[in-house]
């Protein structure tokens, strides 16, 4: 059964010029262009904590992917290959053809070859490594943001947090909201247009707050953000400030880009992000020489939600 599922992923995975040997040997053979540097992401998604339990397999398999691409987008690499381990209650053939619909519609449109990986028998959970390319000395970092920088986000976080709030709730979800739950979106090309004009980068993955505090902690700095300056998606704008703040600035699952610069290249960002056409970016506040990562209220008082962020452990 093993080596059935193997074949049935290996007949359907795409392949690229710069794959020398792929699926069906012990290895990948992969040929890393001359003038680049390789970057590798991995993540696990495991049921119930990184997405319900009644999760479509098609929507499980674009998420895998897409969470590892969004950490190449944060770096500014573009994506080349990945590998996958799969960790499935039984051999359920269905459940790999749905998931490979969700996993292989995002690889074909990013470019991305399924080079290798494994099938094991447990609970369900999957593993992606996801590997991109980038030139020398134009990689994304955490590291770098100095103060009077200004913080950015793409999009409009908070949706995923909504929606998973609503699942919770047993409440109706809305489909805008529980979209962008399922089927985040990597901002790959804002991540490659942003080398040269920000100083750090990090992709919200745990929480905006959260993430931002990771940049903070790499580049010896705090941050202070306005919570009226959070950009909501129409389905978010529906709900009160107070109810919606936490999704937006402490939620998570959003995988957007929170990313710094310096205020000189304000019209440069949105003019690269504009021209991308992926997403657009908006100034929610500034590096200073703080410690740790606040908020502020629209009357300026300091605003302390519960947590910052998911915790893992």
């Amino acid at each position: 059964m093993e080596f059935d599922l193997i074949a049935r992923i290996r007949d359907r995975a795409s392949t690229r010029d710069d794959v020398v040997l792929g699926i069906g040997d012990d290895a990948a053979l992969l040929q890393v262009p001359p003038g680049r540097q390789l970057v590798v992401a991995m993540d696990t998604l495991n049921a119930g904590v990184h997405f319900p339990a009644n999760t479509a397999p098609a929507d499980i398999g674009w998420k895998a992917l897409a969470v590892n691409l969004s950490d190449l987008a944060a770096m500014g690499a573009e994506p080349a290959w990945c590998t996958l381990s799969l960790s499935l209650p039984g051999g359920d053939a269905g459940f790999v053809d749905g998931f490979l619909d969700g996993f292989l519609e995002l690889s074909a449109l990013h470019g991305v070859a399924l080079v290798g990986g494994d099938t094991t028998r447990g609970p369900l959970s999957v593993c992606v490594t996801a590997h991109g390319l980038v030139q020398p000395g134009r990689a994304l970092r955490r590291a770098g943001a100095t103060p009077g920088d200004d913080v950015w986000v793409t999009g409009t976080p908070g949706d995923a947090a909504a929606a998973l709030a609503a699942l919770q709730a047993g409440a109706a979800v809305d489909r805008a909201l529980r979209v962008r739950l399922d089927r985040p979106q990597p901002r790959l090309a804002a991540g490659r247009a942003l080398a040269g004009l920000a100083s750090a980068c990090i992709d919200v993955s745990d929480g905006l707050l959260a993430d931002l505090g990771h940049i903070c902690a790499a580049s010896g700095v705090g941050a202070c953000i306005e919570l009226d300056r959070l950009p909501a998606s129409p389905a978010l704008s529906r709900f009160r400030p107070e109810l919606r703040w936490p999704w937006q600035a402490t939620g998570g699952d959003d995988y957007e880009l929170c990313f710094t610069a310096p205020a000189a290249h304000r019209d440069a960002v949105a003019a690269v992000l504009a021209a991308t056409g992926d997403t657009a970016a908006t100034r929610i506040g500034m590096i200073d020489t703080s410690a740790g990562v606040g908020a502020q209220r629209p009357d300026g008082a300091p605003w302390a939600p519960a947590m910052q962020g998911f915790r893992h452990f």
